[in-house]
């Protein structure tokens, strides 16, 4: 480089280097509030799934396994969760459900062994908690709430005394489906049988209402997320959704749907993952995928991977969405449905894919600091990160109450209600 271009460069370096300092000072003030509003309100995160892959990477055996002294290969430990100032968090009890014919509750079972004992192996750090007071309490005492949900209707075997029993262990949530339709519920990759809920589905959400359990619908039909939100009488969750409209995705949430939150008074716990949150990712997957089916037909496993192959190839993965795209989402759910009604639900622990600066839990204030610096409000931010969901537990809380005193535990069961065509 010419000499006099060097020292116009220097030149230009040090009079923009004030307003450099003044972006980055910008940026921390972000992050430092962030923090701050982590610390006095629980952030509350909707869906981690680390007790699947307990099972999976280490046979759900704490033996050789510390969380205070970090898991890399996990997205979540002790000192990540500290750091991202995570102050509730719910645990997925996750199962496939093609796992239904291997002992679907006794696997589910397990997992929520895990979770106990995780509780009591660091019991200065995990407080258990069942309701919106004890999220508060642990957050007071400088504890996690340690929450749990189950993923997936097919873990109650079409069981409502199980589903009880689950309620009595301390879960707090049941994502209606996951991704194949149940004997009584369709999901958003079903065949879409039942045309939503079946009778019995119907009183699975009764019974969720009646017993104070949060009624998901992450991962279910659109059918099935209007007549839950419909039907129920206690605020619903989407414990790890997001907007449909920036991701033609069908785990996503329509508009039409967002709309009707306000009137049942739920919340939407956006999703993390890449292929839910980016249209480029979405239409990069869908294009793959149809080039497998065509090589599928074949019968040749050689050629699936020659076709994954080529198709790579002539289209290169997109790169990964920011925590800005996260924002977008967050912001477009504020938009249709109201800043009472959306939240944080990452997905850590169960996907393969994460945002550019939302790698693992220990980045949840940068997703706060981006709100913040899209001029948020601290009161409508605090609202986002935890307020809404206690809001919500409390709601669903109330609700037990009165319905215990109007009707008792049903009985009801899959092959009477829906062998009869019972509404």
């Amino acid at each position: 480089m010419p000499i006099s271009r060097l020292i116009w460069a220097a030149a230009l370096s040090v009079a923009f280097a004030p307003c450099l300092r003044a972006q980055q000072a910008g940026e921390s003030s972000f992050l430092a509030r962030a923090r701050r509003l982590h610390r006095e309100v629980p952030m509350i995160d909707g869906h981690n799934d680390f007790a699947w892959e307990m099972r999976s990477q280490a046979h759900l055996s704490w033996e050789g396994r510390d969380m205070r002294a970090g898991m890399p290969t996990f997205q979540t430990d002790i000192p990540r969760l500290r750091a991202g100032g995570v102050g509730g968090q719910f645990w997925s009890i996750f199962i496939y459900d093609t796992m239904i014919h291997s002992g679907a509750t006794r696997l589910t079972l397990e997992q929520i062994d895990v979770i106990k004992r995780m509780e009591a192996r660091y019991p200065d750090v995990f407080l258990p908690a069942r309701t919106a007071a004890d999220v508060e309490r642990a957050h007071a005492m400088g504890k996690i709430a340690s929450l749990m949900g189950v993923e997936g209707g097919h873990a109650i075997e079409n069981s409502l005394g199980t589903l009880r029993m689950f309620y009595d262990l301390g879960v707090r949530y049941m994502t209606l489906t996951w991704n194949n339709d149940l004997p009584w519920a369709d999901a958003h990759g079903g065949a879409h049988a039942h045309n939503g809920l079946t009778p019995f589905g119907r009183e699975v959400v009764r019974e969720m209402n009646r017993m104070g359990m949060l009624v998901d619908i992450s991962h279910v039909s659109d059918a099935v997320m209007s007549q839950v939100l419909h039907l129920s009488e206690a605020p619903v969750i989407f414990s790890h959704t997001s907007a449909r409209a920036l991701a033609d995705h069908t785990r996503d949430a329509p508009d039409s749907i967002l709309q009707l939150l306000p009137h049942n008074g739920g919340v939407v716990m956006v999703n993390f993952y890449c292929d839910f949150v980016d249209s480029a990712k979405v239409r990069w997957n869908r294009g793959r995928n149809a080039a497998i089916a065509a090589a599928r037909s074949s019968g040749d496993s050689a050629a699936v991977r020659r076709a994954i192959e080529a198709y790579v190839a002539a289209n290169p993965e997109p790169p990964r969405p920011t925590v800005r795209t996260i924002a977008d989402h967050i912001e477009h759910i504020r938009d249709v449905a109201g800043v009472d009604h959306v939240g944080y639900g990452s997905d850590f622990d169960g996907i393969d894919c994460a945002p550019q600066g939302l790698e693992s839990v220990a980045d949840f204030p940068n997703l706060t600091a981006e709100l913040l610096r899209r001029g948020w409000s601290e009161a409508d931010v605090k609202k986002v990160i935890g307020l809404n969901v206690l809001r919500v537990m409390r709601g669903a809380e109330q609700t037990a109450r009165r319905l215990q005193r109007e009707r008792p535990a049903s009985t009801a069961t899959l092959a009477a209600l829906d062998s009869t065509g019972a509404r």
